[in-house]
């Protein structure tokens, strides 16, 4: 694929993770041939690249930085079984094993990698910053960052179901039994990983027409959600972090999300008045991406 107004490429990759891979998505600048600044983008809760971030990408690699967007393992062109996997150590895992692929590239200069994620992917990238202390600068947005606070979003009807379903697939996995699933997107009082009022209709916006995407997980990650608080590595967090907090945030409270930035060092914050899902679509996008930019180009610039 190529921009020619923009003067990139993007071309289709794959990088080794533990015993299979990612795939993703690689931009290139058409011009130059200086190791430039790069960055990497993660998306959330079973999501695959294709459901929103590609114009996040594309702004990235119009501002002139080496762009690499993934897919987590077991999940849409990458590898690994059984598929539907969420597991979080093994995204934490796979987040690595993107930093090492995209350091290693000629195009990039590896003390200048920033990194992007989104959603769940936003509490990996706060976990990864504050444990590899060579990631120049990071973005979490709508990000993940109390299991408690997200599973009460639930209600107790539907905590109740997804705990029961969460235990049952559980129990499974230690009898080696194939994995039971739950839907990631449901209705108030549902079975499923989000419930809130607007998730069906903003998790339905993101999915591109004819895009062949997996709607349900293997249900044990819900237990192990409830029990993920990527917030309290905040504060050891030594780059310049950015929090792109959504106001109105139904998946991941804000409030939990904004006592956890004023803890980093070098943390940074920006709120919209949206929902979780707004972020990805119209002015909201255009607002966020736009702050996005400025703190990259603050802190990790593309020279000429």
């Amino acid at each position: 694929m190529t921009n020619q107004t923009t003067q990139w490429t993007r071309q289709d990759i794959r990088f080794a993770s533990d015993d299979s891979f990612c795939a993703g998505w690689l931009y290139l600048p058409s011009e130059g041939s200086k190791p430039r600044p790069a960055v990497i983008l993660g998306h959330g809760l079973g999501a695959l690249k294709e459901m929103g971030l590609e114009p996040y990408a594309e702004a990235f690699a119009n501002a002139g930085y080496v762009v690499v967007v993934f897919d987590y393992r077991h999940f849409g062109e990458s590898g690994g079984k059984p598929r539907q996997l969420l597991d979080i150590k093994h995204q934490l895992t796979d987040w690595k094993a993107a930093l090492a692929y995209v350091r290693a590239l000629d195009q990039v200069n590896p003390e200048q990698v920033a990194i992007f994620g989104s959603s769940f992917g936003g509490g990996h990238v706060i976990i990864t910053a504050a444990e590899d202390a060579k990631v120049a600068a990071a973005i979490a947005q709508c990000p993940f960052t109390n299991g408690i606070a997200s599973a009460f979003t639930l209600g107790p009807l539907g905590l109740a179901k997804v705990g029961m379903l969460s235990a049952m697939d559980t129990a499974g996995s230690l009898l080696g039994l194939k994995p039971g699933m739950i839907n990631l997107a449901g209705p108030p009082h549902s079975a499923a990983l989000m419930n809130a009022p607007d998730v069906v209709s903003g998790y339905q916006a993101m999915v591109p027409d004819g895009l062949q995407h997996g709607d349900k997980v293997a249900a044990r990650v819900g237990l192990a959600i409830s029990r993920h608080f990527p917030g309290h590595y905040a504060k050891k967090v030594r780059c310049p972090i950015l929090f792109a907090i959504c106001e109105h945030d139904t998946v991941a409270p804000a409030g939990p999300t904004i006592r956890y930035a004023r803890q980093a060092p070098k943390g940074e914050l920006v709120s919209y008045p949206i929902g979780h899902f707004d972020i990805y679509l119209g002015e909201a996008f255009a607002n966020a991406i736009a702050d996005q930019l400025a703190f990259l180009q603050k802190h990790v610039p593309v020279t000429p």
